[in-house]
């Protein structure tokens, strides 16, 4: 296990794979148990919608630090390690690839069928920010902010675009950011080495404090942001899920569901 903790390149390729395992996995049960491909991880289109999903989460997380800096409760001293940083990128992408199958495509998108949109938004984001309360510096304020930025905003993404490949990409562009770039801890898992080297001070509300800039009301408000965005997008699109469909028309297949 260290040896592969130790070897950044090794992560990568480790993380890189667990990502496509994840999906792989996924789509491999959809069909198996639901008798039906998974649209929301088509390869048609798949990498546009990841990359676009990259752009979000990545310029998101940086509209928060940018925030910081200018408030000066953000400082760079200096580079830091772009081995450290390669090698976050692998982990960063299997824990975005695993979490996003298992609470939008799995959770959300099971229990939405049978409530519908916004109390299946409601219940995955909560037990997606209870599930941060594990991390070494958890937070219930954190778990919170948690549960609101990015368990409702990424339910939110997938309501409006039914595309996994879209969520894991706003998560992935979002962690590597936080962590691979900006150097930060992240959800309290602990302080990152990324591209540069730089520290957080400053009153919790704004910084965080030891859950990471995650626990920032800058986080939770462009977290809030967003999910009304992808909210308004879902209605223009008619992904809404009122009632439970019939269960011939449930499914990632049916019409409600489809990728637009």
């Amino acid at each position: 296990m260290h040896a592969v903790e130790d070897n950044d390149w090794l992560v990568l390729v480790v993380g890189l794979t667990g990502a496509a395992a994840a999906v792989l996995v996924y789509a491999r049960v959809v069909h198996r148990t639901e008798h039906a491909p998974a649209l929301d991880v088509a390869r048609e289109g798949a990498g546009a919608r990841a990359a676009g999903g990259v752009a979000i989460g990545a310029g998101m997380f940086t509209a928060v630090m940018v925030n910081l800096f200018a408030s000066g409760h953000y400082t760079v001293h200096g580079t830091g390690s772009v081995q450290a940083a390669i090698g976050l990128v692998g982990f960063m992408a299997a824990a975005a690839a695993t979490e996003e199958v298992l609470y939008r495509g799995v959770l959300f998108r099971i229990v939405e069928e049978h409530i519908g949109t916004y109390l299946a938004l409601l219940l995955s984001g909560v037990v997606f920010g209870l599930s941060h309360l594990l991390n070494e510096h958890a937070t219930v304020w954190g778990a919170a902010a948690i549960a609101v930025e990015a368990g409702f905003m990424l339910a939110a993404a997938y309501a409006a675009t039914r595309s996994l490949w879209l969520t894991i990409g706003v998560h992935f562009g979002w962690n590597v950011a936080a962590a691979g770039v900006f150097s930060t801890e992240v959800s309290g898992n602990g302080a990152q080495e990324g591209l540069l080297d730089a520290t957080l001070s400053g009153p919790k509300l704004l910084t965080g404090g030891t859950f990471g800039p995650e626990g920032s009301v800058y986080s939770v408000g462009f977290g809030v942001l967003l999910t009304f965005v992808f909210l308004w997008l879902a209605h223009r699109r008619g992904t809404i899920v009122h009632r439970r469909p019939r269960r011939a028309a449930g499914g990632v297949n049916s019409p409600a569901t489809l990728p637009r």
